[in-house]
């Protein structure tokens, strides 16, 4: 098995603590010293499982770095780094050797995590339904939820596109990615996020409707020129990442006129949230 760069880093959350994971081959591959810090609470879980390997290979000949895989995931610098990870049968043997009471909680979980991919693959509806409860339960509305989704079906079918064009590296797509957010907002999702004041956070998760609607148009049709022009390769798709991004910026641009404000916003959902939460607030003390 061989792990591709495109592939992003995703988050499990355990007991409110985050492990990042990386889907290869349609199984989960798990940070095992993210494990380690979870189950044992260490302020150097690196260290931690530099002697659990020790301790196993002197006392059981067991070498445990037979059970992972090095892949690249996102750190809290933003960047990628080369990862020790290990799918869930590689994780059941790593825990062995780690005395720990959350052990068995985690087992428990780490079970649950694995027969909900099995179910997705075996029913890909149950992957949106689940993306959509978690945003329901943020407190997202119904009509947003939709568009959301909706965006994120585009997007795949726009990288899938990319990815069988001979666009493989992280660094590439966000090229292309830029292309088309500049030419539909004028803003590189750098310079988006900015506006909006977000760090870390998904930029999409805090646009609002016609927002999500402009940035679909630009992914769609750049998808269509891409197949239209079986365009190959960087140069080719920014080209045609350029085009697609230009239909929605004319499409925004004329939305603008006529409705007599920009549809570039630097507004957020955590904004809009805590707005929310200050009005019901005032208006607990109103009443």
């Amino acid at each position: 098995m061989t792990s591709t760069n495109s592939e992003p880093t995703h988050i499990a959350i355990f007991n409110g603590r985050a492990i990042r994971k990386k889907l290869v081959n349609d199984k989960w591959f798990f940070s095992v010293v993210d494990i380690i810090e979870v189950l044992t609470d260490s302020v150097d879980a690196k260290d931690y499982w530099y002697r659990l390997k020790q301790r196993d290979r002197e006392g059981s000949g067991v070498e445990l770095s037979t059970f992972c895989r090095q892949l690249k995931l996102k750190s809290g610098d933003g960047k990628e780094y080369e990862t020790a990870c290990a799918d869930t049968e590689g994780i059941f043997r790593i825990i062995q050797s780690i005395p720990s009471k959350k052990a068995e909680p985690f087992k428990r979980w780490l079970a649950k995590v694995g027969y909900e991919r099995i179910q997705e693959i075996e029913n890909p509806e149950l992957t949106q339904e689940r993306m959509k409860q978690l945003y329901e339960q943020k407190g997202y509305s119904k009509d947003w939820i939709d568009k959301r989704l909706r965006g994120i079906a585009i997007r795949q079918n726009l990288t899938d596109e990319w990815k069988n064009r001979g666009i493989k590296k992280e660094i590439e797509y966000a090229i292309l990615t830029n292309e088309i957010s500049k030419a539909a907002f004028g803003k590189t999702i750098e310079e988006y996020k900015k506006l909006k004041k977000l760090n870390r956070e998904n930029l999409r998760d805090h646009m609002d409707d016609l927002e999500l609607i402009f940035t679909m148009l630009g992914e769609k049709v750049t998808t269509e020129i891409t197949k239209n022009k079986d365009a190959q390769g960087i140069e080719e798709n920014k080209v045609a990442a350029r085009q697609g991004g230009e239909v929605a910026g004319n499409a925004r641009k004329e939305a603008e006129q006529k409705i007599g404000r920009s549809v570039v916003s630097e507004e957020n959902y955590l904004n809009g949230l805590e707005k929310k939460k200050k009005k019901k607030r005032v208006m607990g003390v109103a009443n």
